[in-house]
């Protein structure tokens, strides 16, 4: 692209590339110089508008003033206020208005200061030369243009200045030292702070362009940003300059344009009872115009138009765009600016997705997991998942790749429901599912199916029974099935006989080569870990079937509340025995002087610090050893291999216990609780009983029968996955040896890198024959791009539950249909009887989170890592979940009210606001 370009011919510049030791960077360059690879001289909107151009799209004629000229003439001032909001800014917490507020104070020195600076004399002929060549006396925008601007994670829209119709090369100089000092606005600043952007990153280029004297103008994003669907262009529009739209001064007009078929879709016609026309001699002005609302600022053939020029944009960047446009008084389209639309969220991606649209739900919110997955973690899923294919009876081509329906978006996994969803036998079953796992999910998929593009295709179940029954057969599910419900004591010997063997085959023998290491991982994950599933999950579904055959035989209208009783207490809950494991290590800690003093007085991360250098307290040292023997391979975010395990950094255990010791109420601690919930559950059961009992003696054996099952097998939920879990951690292990040999050896920077490459590049750097070679800097670059990428998407909140493959959101659609705006009362799924009144605690990641005794808890999911805070709360809210998600099953055990699946939970309700959470309603009240 960069070949075809003319260098610098004109007005004195310097050759347009970058330095290379033998040139200067050029001061000045013509738009048609510039190309993408010059952000760091040109900023992000010069950028843009370079590239455009090269793609032949009509852009108003200009040049760039580049970062060499605002360095040379903020020199001073910059670099003293770099040192000092450098410091500022390393020391701030997020949300934190006091550094906020200084920030502000340093910036509005700067902004001062560089407004009183005079603009360099080299810097002031070439602005006034290059200004020349646009014509005597010509109109033109002064845009600001910084290297932070216009990316593909952060548009920082707004952020520095613009001046419109400006004349005259001395208005033009004053302009361009007005945008210099813009890059230190408030907002600017405080936006580059939330993003991590450290102020010496960024400098600023200057655009000057010639002003389209515009009939028309506005905004267009090239996908709808309100439904994620790319194939919808979005189009706001205004007589007069495009100020008035992106200022929010009128109420523009609206039109969805259908790039396919060239169609307008939706129309809304604003007031545009104001407009900005650009005044004679420079300047713009605001102009009441009465009356505008009956009138459209576009055509509908000119809204096509735009569509189609942004479509071009579009195509040329490879991703959708936000774009400012004008409409000159000859009817031509011009294109004033482009970036990134960067809040939508990818669309999923797979090897093969088949013909017509497809339904993408999320896998990574069903697992409670919100945050992104380690490109190993990634890859080590894609293995389970193509062993449960296998087994199912479908072809997987490449394991590694994943089966065909799985899927990423963003770093999480999303598998393709489209088949189920065209099959009337998927049709009955899927939303069942997600009623239990996460009754939002259930919603959506349902409004689908109300889609025509998603009609069923196929009625009969042959499909369904062909891959289920073969695979459950092998893995001998009716057998489990029919001992658990015939010979219990026999069933639960079976299992314990399984898992022995299957933590027997999860080690590896001494002296194994990396290699070996690496082999050994990858038969699990492929071969070993799913059969846990088949083996265990019969019991569970066991007894929760013979709750629903209870219900039945009872009788009545809805006794889920009544039978809601029977699942507390549980035994056999691995997760249940750890958080009560860890309660009684807290309740250790307090009896001994030292120990409590140290949890009382010292952060977590300082006491992880003392217990891997062995100074902790001894009691408390060898309570933790003890816990992490049996407990350590858990972890929040634990599906994820690249996240550390409680035993490789135990500081959210620490600070767990740090928390359990504010419970002073001995008739709120949780083993008494835990003995409470079994009394009453096992009343409940008798209670039951006898009522059954009244009805016929048969009946109240039955009831009885399945009641007991229930109990003894419904506590086996929690097992599938902890075994899982045993497996990842062995796995993770495994490939932790290898990151260190390859460190060790200089080919890789860090043990850790290792969690940002997958198994056949792992490999791929054991088999380079020199560790300074091409091949491993270019998985060493590979790294450090992968690690930045995850470090961005850690900061991302929304992650739609279902996707179609043109990107829209079904939720957004669902939402917008039939959302109740403006309600007070959050409302989402039943999970766990009991009404509590307190104040919310809003927690995002448990890791050194401090909740007190009491407290809601308001979180967007929760795994088995979250539980140990539960211990303590005294509610719970989600935003994710169902009846039968694991925060939901957690707390009815604990005997906690909880409310799963509300929208926006953590935005909504705010730490400390009092809050009344109904359980049996599903409903939480503020006040």
């Amino acid at each position: 692209m960069a070949a075809d370009r003319p260098e610098s011919t004109a007005n004195g510049t310097h050759d347009s590339r970058p330095s290379d030791g033998n040139s200067a960077p050029a001061l000045i360059l013509r738009l048609s110089q510039i190309e993408g690879s010059m952000l760091p001289l040109v900023g992000g909107k010069a950028a843009n508008l370079g590239e455009l151009v090269a793609a032949g799209l009509p852009v108003p004629d200009g040049f760039c003033l580049t970062t060499v000229a605002y360095r040379e003439a903020a020199g001073t001032v910059r670099d003293g206020v770099l040192a000092e909001l450098g410091r500022l800014q390393a020391g701030m917490q997020p949300s934190d208005p006091g550094g906020t507020a200084q920030l502000a104070v340093v910036a509005g020195r700067a902004r001062e200061a560089i407004r009183a600076l005079p603009v360099p004399p080299r810097t002031a002929a070439a602005v006034e030369q290059a200004y020349a060549t646009l014509g005597e006396g010509a109109a033109v925008a002064v845009r600001s243009s910084a290297t932070a601007e216009d990316l593909p994670f952060a548009s920082f829209a707004g952020q520095q200045d613009t001046y419109l119709n400006v004349v005259g090369s001395g208005a033009v100089l004053d302009a361009v030292r007005n945008c210099w000092a813009s890059l230190w606005t408030d907002r600017a600043v405080a936006y580059r702070a939330a993003l991590g952007i450290a102020p010496h990153e960024v400098a600023l280029a200057v655009v000057v362009q010639r002003m389209v004297d515009a009939e028309a103008a506005g905004v267009m994003f090239t996908a709808n940003p309100l439904t994620g669907r790319r194939r919808e262009a979005v189009i706001d529009a205004a007589p007069g300059l495009g100020e008035a739209v992106v200022s929010g001064a009128v109420n523009p007009d609206h039109f969805v344009v259908d790039t396919e078929k060239r169609r307008v879709l939706e129309r809304k016609l604003g007031d545009k009872r104001i407009v900005v026309r650009p005044r004679p001699g420079g300047g713009t002005e605001r102009l009441d115009v009465p009356g505008q609302v009956e009138g459209s600022s576009l055509t509908d053939e000119q809204a096509v138009r735009l569509a189609a020029l942004g479509m071009q944009a579009e195509r040329h960047f490879g991703s959708p765009q936000d774009t400012e446009w004008a409409i000159d008084a000859g009817g031509a389209l011009w294109l004033t600016q482009s970036r990134p639309i960067t809040t939508l969220y990818p669309v999923p991606q797979r090897r093969s997705a088949g013909p017509g649209p497809r339904l993408y739900m999320c896998f990574s919110l069903a697992q409670g997991l919100t945050r992104p997955l380690t490109p190993m973690g990634l890859a080590s899923l894609r293995l389970i998942a193509s062993s449960v294919a296998k087994a199912a009876g479908f072809p997987v081509p490449e394991p590694r790749q994943g089966p065909p329906p799985y899927a990423e978006a963003a770093q999480r996994i999303y598998v393709d429901l489209t088949t189920p969803v065209r099959s009337s036998v998927g049709r009955r079953i899927l939303p069942r599912v997600f009623d239990f796992m996460e009754a939002r999910s259930a919603a959506v998929v349902r409004q689908v199916f109300d889609d025509p593009e998603f009609s069923v295709t196929r009625r009969t179940p042959f499909g369904f029974l062909r891959h289920v029954l073969p695979a459950a057969a092998g893995a001998r599910v009716p057998g489990t099935a029919l001992r658990a419900l015939f010979r219990p004591r026999a069933a639960l010997h079976r299992l314990d006989s399984f898992t022995r063997h299957y933590a027997e085959d999860l080690e590896l023998g001494g002296g194994a080569d990396h290699l070996a290491r690496l082999d050994h991982a990858e038969r699990l994950l492929g071969v070993r870990l799913f059969a846990i599933v088949p083996a265990v999950l019969p019991l569970p579904a066991v007894g929760f079937a013979m709750l629903w055959l209870a219900g039945r035989l009872l009788g009545g209208q809805d006794r889920r509340k009544d039978l809601e009783k029977v699942l507390r207490g549980l035994p056999g809950n691995v997760t249940t025995e750890m958080d009560l494991e860890l309660w009684r290590l807290a309740s250790a800690a307090k009896d001994d002087r030292d120990s409590r003093t140290a949890l009382e007085a010292r952060e977590p991360s300082a006491l992880a610090v003392e217990f891997r250098n062995g100074t902790l307290p001894p009691a408390l040292h060898a309570g933790l050893v003890r816990f992490l023997e049996r407990y350590g391979q858990r972890a929040v975010a634990e599906i994820d291999v690249g996240m550390p395990r409680w035993s490789d950094d135990p500081t959210h255990i620490l600070g767990v216990l740090a928390n359990y010791l504010r419970l002073t109420d001995p008739a709120m601690a949780p083993d008494v609780q835990f003995s409470r919930a079994q009394a009453e559950a096992e009343a409940a059961v008798q209670q039951l009983v006898a009522e059954a009992r009244r009805r016929g003696r048969v009946r109240g054996l039955l009831v009885g029968a399945a009641l007991r099952r229930t109990r003894l097998y419904a506590g086996l939920r929690e097992l599938p996955k902890y075994q899982l879990v045993l497996g990842l951690a062995e796995v993770r292990k495994q490939v932790a040896l290898v990151g260190a040999g390859l460190a060790a050896d200089g080919r890789l920077d860090s043990p850790g890198d290792i969690f940002f490459l997958d198994f056949g590049e792992a490999r791929q750097a054991l088999r380079s024959p020199d560790p300074q070679g091409s091949g491993l800097r270019e998985l060493r670059e590979l790294v450090v791009e992968r690690r930045s990428a995850y470090a961005s998407e850690l900061g991302r909140r929304h992650i739609p539950r279902a996707l179609l493959s043109d990107g829209t959101e079904p939720e957004m659609l669902y939402a917008a249909a039939g959302g109740a705006a403006g309600s007070a009362t959050l409302s989402g799924s039943p999970a766990s009887a009991g009404s509590a009144t307190a104040r919310a605690r809003v927690i995002l990641d448990p890791v050194g989170a401090h909740l007190e005794p009491g407290e809601i808890l308001v979180a967007p999911s929760t795994d088995p890592g979250w539980t140990p805070l539960f211990l303590t709360a005294g509610g719970l809210v989600m935003e994710m979940g169902g009846p039968n998600s694991h925060g939901a099953v957690v707390a009815r055990e604990y005997g906690i009210p909880a409310v799963v699946g509300v929208p926006e939970a953590t935005v909504r309700i705010a730490t400390g606001q009092r809050i009344t959470v109904d359980g049996g309603a599903g409903t939480v009240v503020p006040g």
